[in-house]
């Protein structure tokens, strides 16, 4: 299935983070359809009649819901006929290098590393898993530093030891899709380096040695979007990080992460996001985040 027709979401995880932690109770838990490069961990409780979509697979969850999702495997939940108003939703993302190939190889973490496989297709563990590790998933915000860091080690390596996990998706990504050659390096790493800043068409190309047109065709073959698309999804992702840990004014943000006015800014922002800034702001006020 082709992904690109759906959202690439940018999630506000930097380099140097290990694991992003969203923790909240919600009214409306309704998540469109979208992917993104890095593992994600959904932990649902009160959410009996949500549907939840991974892959091609799309089912009403239970009251308890434990799922993996992997890197670029879309996925989305609707709140369908879900009557319940405090939703309480933990989700943990980190990056699909946060484990190097010669760590995953050691034999203490093969469980982890035949998960992570899996997880190619979306994993759902049993509803006793969910409710044997509730209360430690619910008490992760809590924690800091290495005891947080180790405790989330420990839930993926009972995670993957556990019984009863059923394949929810059945195709997986074409992981080449989104290996990034050469040129893509090339841009990715200009934008990161300039975002802040006024950034054109034609500057970009050229440290591409392509033309303009050349160029914008290369981009959407890559990532789906436009060259503006995908400069303005990395300026509302370093926003989105922004709005969350630092004390800065909205118009700050915006002009901080490169957009020249405040009205374009919560325009994009809502148009990518789904909610205005200062919403997004109050909405991921629990998230808790380890560097």
């Amino acid at each position: 299935m082709n992904t690109q027709k759906f959202h690439r979401e940018i999630p506000p995880l930097s380099k140097g983070d290990s694991f992003l932690v969203f923790d909240r109770i919600k009214d409306s838990f309704d998540f469109p359809i979208h992917y993104h490069p890095e593992y994600e961990i959904n932990f649902i409780l009160n959410g009996k009649g949500v549907k939840r979509i991974v892959g091609d697979h799309i089912e009403e969850i239970d009251d308890v819901e434990l799922v993996l999702v992997g890197p670029n495997l879309h996925h989305g939940w609707e709140m369908n006929t879900c009557k319940n108003k405090k939703v309480h939703e933990i989700t943990i993302q980190f990056h699909n290098d946060l484990f190097s190939d010669s760590l995953l190889s050691r034999r203490i973490m093969m469980p982890i590393k035949d998960m992570f496989n899996r997880s190619n297709h979306g994993i759902l563990f049993s509803k006793k898993t969910g409710e044997e590790l509730a209360n430690r998933l619910i008490s992760i915000s809590k924690l800091d530093g290495m005891d947080y860091f180790l405790e989330i080690i420990s839930i993926l390596h009972d995670m993957a030891n556990s019984r009863n996990q059923r394949l929810l998706s059945t195709f997986t990504v074409d992981h080449d899709t989104f290996e990034d050659d050469d040129k893509m390096k090339l841009v990715y790493e200009y934008i990161q380096k300039n975002f802040s800043n006024k950034i054109t068409l034609d500057e970009v190309s050229d440290i591409t040695s392509m033309s303009p047109v050349s160029f914008n065709r290369f981009i959407k073959k890559r990532t789906g979007k436009t060259f503006v698309n995908y400069l303005n999804d990395i300026r509302v992702g370093y926003a989105a990080r922004w709005l969350i840990e630092k004390d800065l004014s909205i118009s700050e943000i915006a002009f901080k992460s490169g957009f020249n006015n405040i009205a374009n800014f919560n325009r994009i922002f809502k148009s990518i996001k789904n909610t205005t800034p200062s919403q997004y702001r109050d909405e991921f006020y629990g998230m808790k985040r380890f560097l």
